[in-house]
């Protein structure tokens, strides 16, 4: 497993898209979110507490009223353009793997300051190397433009076509159609 981490959350044209960065090399895994969950990442990024509990935080709190702890979340798997995860929680005695949307797996982990991992398999099809910019030291780095991602995208599309991977092209396909028809 890839460790990473939430480098950075930016809306495009085609929705919201977090970017983790792998600790062991210089690829960034971005995952398209919806709102709700963009939202959750957000305020945990900046340390706002929001003054009712989220969804996310309302499942931190029944874990901890029931002494159960969060040890890690995983991106294991994707298919046909869509990220799967699970969430490795420790209870009891036991470890349980529960079925999570990453997103969901990320607003939580970011909760309990968990460690988030990506599957090997999972970074080898999805990640990118995003060009690295260089600032001052107190200026924010600029958000990757998602223009980078869906040239990649063409270029993994034409890859799997020469190589005659026709499902992972027709997947590829229907990825940068739905990110150009959100315009």
């Amino acid at each position: 497993m890839i460790p990473v981490k939430v480098t950075n959350l930016s809306i495009s044209n085609v929705g919201f898209v977090v970017f983790l960065k792998s600790n062991d090399d210089e690829r960034t895994l971005p995952i398209f979110i919806g709102a709700q969950e963009a939202q959750a990442i957000a305020l945990m990024l900046n340390g706002v507490k929001p003054p009712r509990p989220l969804t996310h935080d309302l499942m931190k709190n029944m874990l901890d009223i029931l002494e159960a702890r969060l040890e890690r979340v995983v991106i294991n798997d994707l298919q046909d353009g869509t990220f799967y995860g699970t969430l490795i929680v420790a209870f009891e005695s036991n470890t349980l793997t529960v079925d999570s949307r990453p997103s969901d797996g990320i607003a939580l982990a970011l909760r309990y300051n968990a460690p988030v991992f990506v599957a090997p398999n999972v970074m080898d099809e999805a990640g990118v190397v995003l060009e690295e910019q260089t600032h001052g030291e107190d200026e924010p780095p600029e958000e990757p433009p998602v223009e980078d991602y869906l040239t990649e995208l063409k270029t993994r599309l034409e890859k799997a076509i020469q190589e005659e991977r026709y499902e992972e092209a027709a997947r590829l396909r229907d990825e940068i159609r739905d990110a150009t028809q959100s315009n």
